[in-house]
């Protein structure tokens, strides 16, 4: 075959191979079409999340990757990344677990692959928990521009002056009455993180804005959906609203702290002993459902921290992962922990498999046993030695002698900054005094 000859009929075979491609193009159906179908379309990337609280959008980031085949996604709070435990795709449908919380996103990708929409659901002590879901690829902002600033913001110029950075006494009111709280915001231009520190913990790691004398927070952490809101009055105190999940709300105002004011109760003072020998005594299965007791021989002449949790509970999964370590680190000297988990349901195989996944997620070696259901008043009951049960976690130090030593209340996570740093150091060192001592 000469050159032109093969030109010649390859000229001719690309108009036939164009002609058919043409054919076949315009007679395609677009849902067959592999832009068109939002099961091939990646997840990867970051997202702006939103739920939608009784009191307005409640906005998260998420970021999704896929890690060698494996997708793996975090919601973003400030500076805090929480993993969501696993991630399932079935063609245009998404499912975003957090399994220790007993909590899940069922969203549908669009058509596009850039937006999603569903439900966030949790369980909580009177069934389900839900709030609808949304999310945008490729937006990063937390709250958008807000219209109410704008309409009852100041000028420019007073606007840009105003700044909540700092320490607040803070206090929270609902149909139950009033609880102080300690409120800490950082700002850098219109962003704001911080957190509020109460009685019984922290309200987790707060990211938002404050726009012409406009506040708004939020968190979300499988366990928690926070929306904070607040207006600032002309004597430049906060009044606003604060809502978690899909039936609390409270109001709450705040002043600015003065100085070094301890605008919260000492942890270390507010769950006493009843009894005056000194003792706390309880019973409970294990997770296989054999009973403990502190009068099991493992825990004589030894130091125990009795640690009263819920595996629902994001402040005791704060601090979960230091009771392992201490637990492997201090345990040849005679350190022994054990965990009264209080649960939401009351069934006892929900409940035992809740409390073994919390403790695989932290490598827990020291025994968990089910304590009773999460209600603070019932909780109290099945320990009349204490006053009562305030928060979860509660902590209580046992001497070598078998005699309580300390009881703190409550924990303070990293979202609270130097007050989580000062806390650990406070406990690890409650922990090597009673090692020192003898019997």
């Amino acid at each position: 075959m000469t050159s032109n000859a093969w030109n010649s009929n390859a000229w001719q075979t690309g108009i036939l191979i164009l002609a058919a491609t043409f054919v076949v193009a315009c007679g395609a159906d677009p849902e067959d079409t592999a832009s068109s179908t939002p099961q091939e379309q990646s997840l990867e990337g970051v997202w702006r999340a939103v739920l939608a609280s009784p009191g307005g959008d409640l906005p998260f980031t998420l970021h999704i990757e896929d890690q060698n085949g494996e997708l793996n996604a975090v919601a973003r709070n400030g500076s805090e990344e929480v993993p969501f435990s696993s991630v399932e795709r079935n063609a245009a449908s998404v499912t975003l677990h957090f399994d220790w919380y007993d909590s899940e996103i069922t969203a549908d990708l669009a058509t596009d692959g850039e937006s999603m929409r569903g439900t966030w659901r949790k369980t909580v002590p009177d069934g389900d928990s839900s709030l609808p879901f949304h999310a945008v690829r490729g937006d990063e902002r937390r709250f958008l521009p807000s219209e109410r600033a704008d309409a009852e913001g100041t000028d420019a110029e007073v606007a840009s002056e105003l700044s909540i950075a700092g320490n607040w006494a803070a206090e929270f009111t609902d149909e139950d009455g009033s609880e102080v709280a300690r409120a800490e915001f950082v700002q850098q231009g219109d962003a704001v993180t911080g957190t509020f520190l109460t009685p019984t913990g922290d309200y987790r790691f707060l990211a938002g804005s404050f726009e012409n004398g406009w506040l708004r927070l939020s968190t979300f952490d499988g366990a928690h959906a926070f929306l904070f809101q607040a207006q600032t009055a002309e004597d430049g105190t906060l009044h606003g609203d604060f809502w978690s999940r899909d039936t609390y709300h409270a109001t709450w105002t705040a002043r600015r702290a003065e100085g070094d004011e301890q605008v919260l109760p000492d942890a270390w003072k507010e769950v006493e002993l009843t009894n005056a020998e000194g003792k706390l005594a309880f019973e409970f299965p294990d997770l296989d459902g054999n009973l403990l007791s502190l009068a099991d021989p493992r825990f004589a002449g030894n130091v125990v921290l009795v640690n009263i949790f819920g595996s629902w509970c994001p402040n005791c999964n704060d601090e979960a992962p230091l009771l392992a370590e201490w637990h492997r680190r201090y345990r040849d000297q005679g350190l022994e922990i054990v965990g009264l988990a209080y649960e939401f349901s009351g069934d006892p195989e929900r409940d035992r498999s809740m409390v073994r996944k919390f403790g695989q997620r932290y490598g827990i070696e020291y025994p968990l046993l089910l304590a009773g259901v999460s209600d603070k008043a019932a909780a109290g009951a099945t320990l009349p030695d204490l006053t009562a049960i305030l928060s979860y976690p509660t902590t209580v130090f046992i001497g070598r002698d078998g005699k309580v030593r300390r009881i703190h209340s409550g924990f303070s996570g990293p979202g609270t900054g130097d007050h989580f740093t000062e806390l650990v150091a406070e406990l690890e060192s409650t922990i090597e005094g009673l090692l020192g001592e003898t019997i």
